[in-house]
């Protein structure tokens, strides 16, 4: 099974942004521990703080991989772009967030890709995106 993982803006700066709110794990940890976990899944990672660039990203990947788990940042709560580009692909995407963006300001409560996603997966820190993989081994499964 082949997941892609495509982390939006200021997600690089997991560890050091906000650790009261985003935990002080790198991402890189996460990623290594998912490895660890599941070692017949081959991941791809890819983090951009550019819009454009995680909608190449979608587009290459969306029809040859099995799943994609999203994390686009700020790009969740105004980007009908990338809504447009999961709408496009075949592999399903999970749309996760490390913490409760409905425990957040008023603004993160909006998602303008959700509509377009399988699932969403927020609040439980970085183990929300083993919820999200987890998920897409349960829908392969069926």
């Amino acid at each position: 099974m082949k997941i892609q993982i495509i982390n939006g803006p200021n997600i690089n700066l997991l560890g050091k942004r906000e650790p009261s709110v985003y935990g002080s794990e790198t991402f890189e940890s996460c990623l290594q521990r998912l490895e660890a976990q599941y070692p017949s899944v081959d991941f791809s990672y890819f983090q951009s703080n550019v819009e454009g660039e995680m909608i190449d990203k979608i587009h290459e990947t969306g029809f040859d991989f099995d799943g994609i788990v999203l994390n686009a940042g700020a790009y969740t709560h105004t980007s009908i772009a990338l809504q447009d580009a999961i709408r496009a692909v075949t592999a399903p995407v999970v749309e996760v967030h490390i913490s409760n963006v409905h425990k957040r300001e008023e603004f993160r409560h909006k998602s303008m890709i959700s509509c377009a996603c399988v699932g969403v997966i927020c609040g439980f820190g970085l183990d929300s995106y083993r919820l999200a993989v987890e998920a897409l081994l349960n829908m392969k499964k069926q």
